[in-house]
């Protein structure tokens, strides 16, 4: 946990738990955690009890949201 500043803030990441920060990015938990196992995403906390950075998250989400996804072969409807 990080300790107030000077101006009586908190410094350091502000962490939330897996399911606070899936709503925040609007993904499942477990594309959190996924993120997070493939190092795009650090996982703070105990072993116990697993917390993510919401700035980090956020920086994530963004970039997430605009990758382009991979093409899909047409399904049968297209064909």
């Amino acid at each position: 946990m990080s300790t107030p500043g000077p101006s009586g803030r908190r410094s350091g990441p502000r962490t939330v738990p897996t399911e606070l920060a899936a709503l925040a990015a609007g993904v499942s938990p477990a594309t959190i955690r996924k993120w997070a196992s493939r190092g795009k995403l650090t996982r703070h906390g105990t072993p116990r009890r697993a917390e993510y950075d919401l700035d980090e998250l956020r920086t994530l989400a963004a970039g997430a949201s605009r990758a382009p996804r991979p093409e899909q072969p047409p399904g049968p409807a297209q064909r």
